[in-house]
């Protein structure tokens, strides 16, 4: 079992470890599985996220999106137009790409990423940005292939990753992400052992989970460096509009559009039930792309996508992107302040300037997987640090998000975390 697959069974609520119990029954269908089927797991998050549903706990574990700021009067009769007005056209088949307005509006999106050259012809829409993550590993990588990864790296892609039998090797990072000269040594590395290299995979701007944003004077070194060794870069950029202050971080792909593919997403500055992202994808691996993805999900959906169109056609959506960074700075000062003031002594986090994260690190010798009970027990919940890399070491590191949280509860967590870190250092 690798670390970032699941939770321990004795965090679930009973009647989930009753559907675990049956679901790992031997079964007599068992053997028809495949190799394949062995690695596909349920990631750690979801997991939690079933547990964090509890009363009474304060969850700083998801990084769900603070939707009540959404005009959803206003979104219900625009969905309710699009049926009456459009339903034939809403309700049916589409095009496998996405619709040509929607990845015109994609394209008006990245520009105020820093992306200024994209056309709608090299965007493809999938289900979210994990299926673009999916779709990339299916087209590129044969199992045993290698996918270079940051330390930590999103659990998601790391599941997917795992799914496609891709062996994933971490690099480094420190406070100012990855360090070019720690990904030229693990490239040398990697090679020396018989490895193949296909991708390079990365969270640059307020990275999941550890809310680090690559320095500007690095970004270019890293592609140049992945150019120079033949290395694809899959650039996933989820939190990108959502900085603190006005400093733009400009993306691996924009000056770089043969050889990165990126990824975006509605999920985070729009709504997650929607699942709508996107890939910009080079010229000239496209076809191959589009292809690789209608073959999964035929086409995105076209109700979806409609709403998502006349969201960015008839509403502020910057004003909206405005009010959530105003928001999720605001909280995310809430969490910085609630950690500086109840943790102990030993414990340091990152400060981040963007996105939903705070990567807490503890002293080394403690392993924060087996403390997620103790604070359950007593009324928070967390993300273990282990979720996050590919390696079956224990971590002394912990993810708490606050995006989905006000400022009081923020604090109330903490306060309730803190002597159950202080315990795990104390007996370590």
């Amino acid at each position: 079992m690798t670390s970032h697959e699941t939770v321990s069974p004795e965090t679930l609520p009973a009647e989930t470890e009753v559907a675990l119990e049956r679901a790992s029954a031997s079964h007599h269908h068992e053997h028809l599985l495949s190799a394949r089927a062995a690695n596909i797991k349920q990631s750690a998050v979801r997991d939690v996220f079933d547990v964090s549903m509890r009363p009474g706990l304060v969850s700083l574990a998801g990084g769900n999106p603070y939707l009540k700021s959404l005009p959803l009067d206003r979104l219900g009769e625009t969905a309710s137009k699009i049926i009456s007005e459009h339903g034939l056209q809403a309700l049916q088949y589409g095009g496998g790409q996405g619709t040509e307005e929607l990845r015109r509006q994609i394209c008006e999106v990245m520009a105020a990423e820093g992306i200024t050259d994209a056309v709608p012809e090299n965007v493809v829409i999938t289900a979210g940005s994990q299926s673009a993550q999916d779709v990339a590993a299916k087209i590129f990588c044969n199992p045993g292939d290698v996918i270079l990864v940051e330390d930590p790296t999103y659990v998601g892609a790391l599941n997917t990753f795992e799914a496609y039998q891709v062996d994933a090797q971490t690099v480094p990072m420190d406070e100012d992400g990855l360090i070019p000269e720690e990904l030229e040594r693990r490239i040398a590395e990697v090679r020396a052992d018989g490895g193949n290299i296909k991708m390079l995979y990365t969270i640059p701007s307020f990275n999941n989970p550890s809310g680090i944003t690559l320095a500007a004077g690095r970004r270019q070194r890293i592609v140049d460096i992945c150019k120079a060794h033949k290395i694809l870069i899959l650039e996933d950029n989820p939190y990108g509009l959502l900085r603190f202050d006005d400093e733009v971080f400009r993306p691996l792909r924009a000056d770089n559009p043969d050889d990165v593919i990126y990824t975006g997403s509605f999920s985070k500055i729009f709504g997650p039930g929607l699942r709508i992202g996107w890939a910009l994808v080079p010229a000239h691996l496209q076809r191959k792309f589009y292809l690789a993805a209608e073959a999964v999900i035929l086409c995105p959906p076209t109700l979806n996508q409609m709403l998502l169109s006349a969201y960015f056609r008839d509403y502020d959506w910057r004003a909206q992107i405005d009010t959530y960074r105003a928001l999720y700075r605001e909280r995310c000062e809430a969490m910085l302040e609630a950690l500086e003031k109840y943790m102990p002594e030993g414990v340091s986090w990152t400060r981040p300037a963007g996105g939903f994260f705070v990567w807490v690190t503890l002293p080394d010798g403690v392993n924060t997987y087996p403390l997620l009970q103790k604070a359950i027990d007593a009324g928070v919940v967390f993300i273990p640090g282990a979720a996050f890399t590919p390696s079956d070491e224990p971590s002394n590191n912990l993810r708490l998000a606050f995006s989905a949280v006000g400022g009081d509860d923020i604090a109330e967590g903490v306060r309730r975390l803190a002597p159950v870190l202080q315990e795990a250092i104390d007996a370590r």
